[in-house]
C-alpha cells in the first residue's frame, strides 16, 4: 500500500498517546485500518486487545469491512464499535443488561407526549417541540451539566426541569434506560469500581478513535480511564469539521489534548486526495478565519482545476431556474447526475428551489427528510381560514384559527361537526365587544373570499393580525420568529401567479405527491439522480459537483449563531459543505428573497479575500 510520509509515521505508531489532525480527504479510514494490521503483523499485538471506535453503525461496518479486505480474511478479534455499543457492553457484563432494557425512540416520544400534555405545555407542531426537547436531554446528559445551571432553549427553565426530572423518573420506573444513559451509567460505573476498570483496560490495551471532533465530554472522559495506564490512546480527527456542537460535541476536547497528554505524538495528515487545488485553497481562506483551531495546511495532490463560480443573483428565483440550467448542462457534458449535489444550510425553505427542479425534470433523492412546506401547520393555519372563506364549515376548522390571533372565543360555542356560525354569534348575544370581534372574523372572511391567493395571505397575515400572533409564539418557544415569518413568505411566493384558490390548491397536492413519486423512486431504483442534503448531512460525503445555495446571511451564518463560538461552528459547517467538491464548487446567493433584500454570506467574501 503506497503511502505518503505523514500517514507512514502515523501508521507505525505503537506506544503512548497519538494525535492525527485528518483533514477532508486525507485518507484517515486508511490510516486507521494500516495501523490496525501493523499492530497485529508487526509488534504482534493480540487483535482482542484492539479497540476501533466510530461514531455510527454504519462507519463501524465500513471500517470493519476495510481492515477484513486488508487483511484477506473473513474474520477478526479487533473490536469495531460505536461509543454505544462499547460501553452497553460493558454494562452488559456488570448490570446483566439485554437489549429490553434500551428504550425505543418510540416510547421515548410517547413519555414525552404524556408529560407535555399532563403539564399542558403549548405547542403547534408536536413532533417538533418533542424532538427539541429531547435534544435538550441529550446535551445536557451527554455533558454531565448540572441541570439547575442549564437554561433551556425551548421553553421556560422552570418547565424544562420538570419534563427532565419527569422523563428520568419513567425511565427509573421502567428500567429502561436510553443512549445517553449508556454512557452517563458506564461512567459512574468505571468511576467507581476499580476491579470492574481494570478489566477493561486489560482488554482494550490499544484504542482508536475515529472522527475524534464529535466526542463528548462522557465519551471522553471514559475513554480515557480505560486507556490507562498504558495510554495508547490513537486519535484521528480534524477539528476544522466538528459540527456537532448541540449534541455537546466541542472542538476544545481536540484542542486540548496535548495539554491533557503532554507526551502525546502530533502528526498532520496534510495531503488532501479528494479536492482540486482550486476548491481546496478557497476552503482554506475561509477556516483561517477561526481562531480557535490547530494551525494547518492541507495541499492538493490532484492537477489544477477550474475556480470555483462564486455566483450573486438578483434573485432567488433567479438562482432556482440557473441552477437547474447549470445540472442539466453539466449532464449533457457527460457527469452523471449522481455524482452532484446541492447542500442546503437547514432543511427547511427548499420548496422552491425542489418545484425547479420538478418542473425541469431532474430526478433528486434526499439525504435528509426534506419537509414540505406545504404540510407546515402555519400552512395548515392560512389554509384554514381560506376553506372557511370558501365555505367550509367544519369544526375543526374553526377550532384551528378561531384563536389564532386570540379572539377569546370559547371552544365549547363550536359543539357541532358542522359549524352554523349565527349559533356562535347567539352564545354571544348578551357580550357586544364579543359580536364586535365576531363580526370582525365573519367581515375579514368575507374580504378573503373575493381575493387571488396571494392577496389573500397577504391579507391573512397583515390584515387580520396572523403575523402577531405568531411572534407571540415565537417568544414563548424562544425561536427567532423571523423562522416562522419566512415561512409565511416562502408561501406567499409560492401562491404567486394563481388566480383561484382550487388552482393553488391543486397545485399543493402535485407538489406533494411529486415529491412523493421522487422520495420513492430514487429509494427503490438505481436510476441516476442527483442528492440534496443539509451541510450537517454531507460530511463524510463526496461529490465531483456541489452546489452550495442560499448563501445569504441569516441563513449561512445561520441567523441564531450570535456568539463568536456559534460563528466559528458555521464557518467549520460551510468549510464542510465546500470540501465535499472533488472537482467542481459552485456558491450561489441572491439579493432578494422573497421580495426582500438579502445580503449575500460574510463567508463569501472570506473566501474572495486574496
Amino acid at each position: 500500500m503506497n503511502m505518503n510520509d505523514a500517514q507512514e509515521q502515523a501508521v507505525l505508531h505503537k506506544e503512548g498517546p497519538m494525535l492525527v489532525l485528518a483533514g477532508p480527504g486525507s485518507g484517515k479510514t486508511l490510516v486507521i485500518t494500516e495501523r490496525t494490521r501493523n499492530l497485529i503483523e508487526q509488534e504482534k499485538v493480540p487483535e482482542e486487545q484492539i479497540l476501533v471506535i466510530t461514531f455510527t453503525k454504519a462507519a463501524a461496518n465500513e471500517m470493519k469491512e476495510r481492515f477484513l479486505a486488508l487483511r484477506k480474511t473473513g474474520r477478526t478479534g479487533v473490536n469495531f464499535g460505536t461509543f454505544h455499543a462499547v460501553f452497553f457492553t460493558i454494562l452488559r457484563h456488570a448490570y446483566g443488561f439485554t437489549a429490553e432494557n434500551i428504550i425505543t425512540e418510540e416510547a421515548r416520544y410517547q413519555y414525552m407526549k404524556d408529560i407535555i400534555h399532563k403539564h399542558g405545555l403549548e405547542y403547534e407542531d408536536e413532533k417538533e417541540f418533542i424532538s427539541d426537547l429531547l435534544s435538550e436531554i441529550s446535551l445536557v446528559k451527554g455533558s454531565r451539566m448540572n441541570l439547575e445551571n442549564y437554561y433551556s432553549i425551548n421553553c421556560s427553565d422552570e418547565v424544562f426541569r420538570t419534563v427532565f426530572k419527569e422523563y428520568n423518573r419513567r425511565l427509573e420506573r421502567s428500567r429502561l434506560i436510553d443512549f445517553d444513559d449508556m454512557l452517563l451509567l458506564c461512567y459512574q460505573l468505571l468511576q467507581s469500581r476499580e476491579d470492574i476498570l481494570r478489566i477493561w483496560q486489560k482488554k482494550f490495551r490499544y484504542i482508536l478513535v475515529d472522527e475524534f471532533q464529535d466526542i463528548n465530554m462522557v465519551q471522553y472522559e471514559i475513554v480515557r480511564m480505560l486507556a490507562k495506564p498504558e495510554d495508547n490512546l490513537f486519535i484521528v480527527g480534524d477539528d476544522d469539521q466538528s459540527i456537532y456542537r448541540f449534541r455537546g460535541a466541542k472542538p476544545e476536547i481536540m484542542l486540548n489534548f496535548p495539554e491533557d497528554y503532554p507526551q502525546c505524538k502530533k502528526i498532520n495528515l496534510d495531503k488532501n486526495y479528494r479536492c482540486t487545488p482550486e476548491v481546496l485553497q478557497a476552503a482554506g481562506r475561509l477556516i483561517v478565519h477561526n481562531e480557535h483551531r490547530f494551525s494547518k495546511c492541507l495541499s492538493a495532490v490532484k492537477k489544477s482545476g477550474k475556480a470555483p463560480v462564486i455566483t450573486q443573483f438578483d434573485t432567488h428565483v433567479q438562482q432556482n431556474q440557473s441552477l437547474a440550467q447549470e445540472i442539466l448542462r453539466l449532464n449533457h457534458s457527460g457527469i452523471p447526475l449522481s455524482q452532484i449535489a446541492i447542500l442546503v444550510r437547514t432543511s427547511m425553505g427548499s420548496g422552491s428551489m425542489l418545484h425547479k427542479l420538478m418542473e425541469y425534470n431532474i430526478p433528486f433523492r434526499m439525504k435528509d427528510n426534506l419537509p414540505n412546506l406545504f404540510d407546515h401547520w402555519i400552512v395548515n393555519d392560512v389554509k384554514a381560514y381560506i376553506q372557511i372563506a370558501m365555505g367550509r364549515t367544519d369544526r375543526s376548522l374553526y377550532l384551528q384559527i378561531i384563536n389564532r390571533p386570540k379572539r377569546y372565543v370559547n371552544r365549547e360555542c363550536f359543539d357541532r361537526a358542522e359549524v352554523d356560525f349565527e349559533d356562535v354569534k347567539a352564545y354571544y348575544e348578551d357580550k357586544n365587544w364579543m359580536l364586535e370581534r365576531l363580526e370582525q372574523f365573519e367581515y375579514d372572511l368575507g374580504a378573503i373570499a373575493s381575493m387571488t391567493p396571494y392577496a389573500a395571505v397577504n391579507y391573512i397575515r397583515r390584515g387580520i393580525g396572523y403575523e402577531d400572533y405568531l411572534k407571540e409564539y415565537a417568544q414563548y418557544r424562544k425561536m427567532k420568529e423571523e423562522e416562522l415569518l419566512e415561512l409565511l413568505d416562502e408561501l406567499q411566493e409560492s401562491a404567486r401567479g394563481f388566480k383561484t384558490f382550487e388552482q393553488w390548491f391543486a397545485h399543493m397536492e402535485e407538489y406533494k405527491e411529486e415529491l412523493k413519486r421522487q422520495t420513492t423512486e430514487s429509494r427503490s431504483s438505481q436510476r441516476d439522480s442527483i442528492e440534496i442534503a443539509t451541510m450537517h448531512s454531507s460530511k463524510g460525503l463526496e461529490f465531483e459537483v456541489v452546489f452550495i445555495v442560499d448563501a445569504n446571511e441569516g441563513i449561512t451564518p445561520h441567523k441564531k449563531a450570535v456568539l463568536p463560538a456559534d460563528l466559528e461552528e458555521e464557518r467549520r459547517l460551510f468549510y464542510v459543505a465546500m470540501t465535499r467538491a472533488k472537482s467542481q464548487l459552485y456558491i450561489y446567493s441572491a439579493k432578494e428573497r422573497y421580495n426582500k433584500t438579502a445580503s449575500r454570506s460574510r463567508f463569501i467574501d472570506e473566501i474572495l479575500q486574496a
